[in-house]
């Protein structure tokens, strides 16, 4: 049985949410899966301020958490067409396991959202991806065995380099049930890739 971590951040709700979707799919594929969250960096007051989801149930993690994983799973929301400053802070403190070369070889996966269509989810997976991969990580993305990506009817998250959703200018659309599936899908790729490594 692999073991996998779903790591996010998620100012609003929409990311946590994707997250558990995520964590479903890889638990379908027979693997140990654990959600956290990273630390919040942004001032109590602010976070108020700006309807912050302070809520949430899954525990923050600890950088030495990291080496426990098989796989991690990643994501966050998109800031300016990359990933958000509390994840990036996050993992800029990787550095010690990253000399060790303490994630070599594990699995590694993105997922984003944004507000707009055009937001910059594509390069914001990118830039999580190329911390993966500097961490010697192996990739694993959304292909489109998830045919809901292909959808015109409709607006859709997904694409090549992980789950996406389009969480709107005021965040209140939620992730629909073709992200959700992306999501999965993304997961349990994830979690059978990990067992073929690790099995």
């Amino acid at each position: 049985m692999s073991k996998v971590l779903v790591l996010y951040y998620s100012s609003y709700g929409h990311i946590e949410t994707m997250a558990q979707a995520i964590a479903e799919g890889a638990r379908s594929a027979g693997a140990e899966v654990d959600i956290k969250r990273v630390p919040e960096t942004v001032p109590l007051d602010v976070a108020k301020g700006a309807h912050f989801k302070l809520d949430q149930s899954a525990p923050v993690a600890a950088v030495a958490d990291l080496e426990k994983y098989d796989a991690i799973i990643v994501g966050t929301g998109t800031r300016f067409g990359r990933m958000s400053s509390q994840m990036a802070a996050f993992l800029d403190q990787a550095g010690g396991l990253w000399a060790r070369g303490a994630l070599n070889g594990k699995v590694g996966a993105a997922f984003s959202s944004s507000a707009t269509q055009h937001g910059g989810q594509e390069t914001t997976l990118f830039s999580i991806i190329t911390n993966l991969l500097h961490f010697g990580m192996t990739i694993v993305g959304l292909p489109y065995s998830h045919q809901g990506q292909m959808s015109v009817d409709e607006i859709v998250g997904g694409a090549p380099y992980g789950a996406t959703t389009v969480a709107g200018g005021d965040g209140s659309r939620q992730p629909t049930e073709i992200d959700l599936a992306g999501a999965r899908h993304q997961g349990e790729l994830v979690a059978k890739t990990a067992a073929r490594l690790f099995g």
